[in-house]
């Protein structure tokens, strides 16, 4: 203070680091027995290489992966990354696309991507082969902003068409499409994730992507790509829940819906995965629905303002945050419905600016064995007795640590454990 001339009003006591980026520090020291054990994402199953069998039964991989559209008309994708590649998933969807000669069209939105982003340069491959290409930049994408004005200039002059978005809204949505000539008809085949659509940060952060080919998908992207686009002012949708139009009613139904559940005696119940949950009427909602004696698990792995386990007002809420080797990022929201459950994804978390202030996508997973998948990954979370923190009245946590003779369940453990099991089957 003497040497700076500093009076004591400027100084400011703080607990720990100043700046925690400093921690990165450590992790560049070269001990990896300190660290976790490096993971290399798999191919999804149905994306493998084509496998062919001799007459002695020995298998044989063809050096090519398959025709990702062959594949999707014999049904929807769900990928997990990091366990799951990005690289023969997303990127191979784009990538084929932009080679196909028979794809007419990919319009994708681009929130954040890397600097030597393989995703764009397909986009411009695809605009060099004579494709439509619509690409949507979000320019205010925190601490993106140059990265983002750098590759639409790029994209621009390769002949993309850029957008910048509408007025007032930030795009946050993870969405392609890809529209495709087959014969007689015109197909289009989506992409709806909870990430982005960079291949770095999808070898760190846990998110889920659907791939599909249903028809009213296809017609629902057709129709956000023209609202965001300025070429209509879509307010329905068939499938999907887009934010700021028909997100927030449609969430706040499908709670209420457990709620009318519960107070007909029947069993109401919420499981929600997020990064923050921070929406006034959300919270109060589920509140409500607490009090009507819907059971509900929350898994908010960043901000939460609701308060659980407060008698007579959330002592139905539960709230963990699982903190690990990766950085959880997918949405998750499943909906009992009395013994029909409803499974959403999408990009989206309970916050007033996913829900009333930016352009967001929801999709519902309808196939039986994706929501088994789902199940699963949630069924995994709220089974963590080693990364995961639970939430008191408080708002203090505690971490979860495995009870005496307990084994210790993981999540990411667990789930690279699956991953590695279901590879080894194929």
């Amino acid at each position: 203070m003497r040497e700076l001339k500093v009076s004591s009003d400027r100084v400011y006591d703080i607990d720990g680091l100043l700046n925690l980026k400093d921690l990165f520090f450590f992790m560049s020291l070269p001990l990896p027995e300190l660290k976790e054990k490096p993971w290399s994402a798999l191919v999804p199953p149905r994306l493998k290489p084509i496998v062919e069998l001799d007459d002695d039964g020995n298998r044989s991989y063809s050096e090519h992966p398959p025709n990702i559209f062959d594949t999707l008309r014999d049904g929807d994708i769900l990928v997990h990354h990091p366990y799951e590649s990005f690289r023969t998933s997303v990127q191979e969807f784009v990538t084929q696309a932009a080679n196909d000669p028979k794809v007419l069209a990919i319009k994708i939105t681009l929130y954040r991507t890397s600097g030597d982003s393989p995703i764009v340069k397909a986009l411009i491959a695809a605009a060099e082969n004579r494709k439509q290409v619509v690409a949507l930049v979000e320019l205010k994408a925190r601490f993106d902003e140059a990265n983002n004005i750098e590759w639409a200039k790029k994209l621009e002059d390769a002949g993309v068409h850029v957008v910048y978005g509408i007025v007032g809204l930030k795009t946050h949505t993870k969405t392609t499409l890809v529209v495709r000539e087959e014969g007689s008809e015109i197909r289009r085949y989506v992409h709806i994730g909870t990430g982005n659509y960079n291949p770095k940060t999808s070898k760190l952060y846990t998110d889920l992507g659907l791939f599909s080919c249903q028809e009213e998908l296809g017609a629902d992207l057709s129709d956000l790509f023209n609202f965001l686009t300025g070429y209509s002012r879509q307010k329905a949708y068939r499938k999907l829940l887009v934010a700021p139009l028909t997100l927030r009613d449609r969430m706040e139904a499908l709670i209420q819906r457990e709620i009318d559940h519960a107070k007909k005696g029947g069993q109401g119940k919420i499981v929600a995965k997020m990064n923050s949950l921070v929406d006034a009427r959300i919270i109060r909602l589920l509140y409500e629905a607490s009090q009507a004696g819907v059971e509900i698990d929350l898994i908010v792995r960043g901000i939460c303002c609701l308060r659980p386990g407060i008698p007579e007002v959330s002592e139905n809420i539960r709230v963990i945050s699982v903190i690990g080797q990766f950085l959880e990022h997918s949405r998750i929201f499943c909906f009992h419905n009395s013994g029909q459950p409803e499974y959403y994804i999408g990009s989206a978390d309970w916050m007033t600016r996913n829900l009333d202030r930016r352009v967001e996508a929801v999709v519902p997973i309808e196939d039986p064995g994706l929501i088994e998948e789902l199940q699963m990954i949630l069924d995994v979370l709220l089974a963590d007795n080693r990364q995961a923190w639970e939430m008191a009245a408080d708002g203090t946590f505690t971490q979860r640590r495995p009870k005496e003779g307990e084994e210790e369940r993981g999540t990411h453990a667990t789930l690279m454990a699956y991953a590695l099991k279901r590879d080894r089957q194929l």
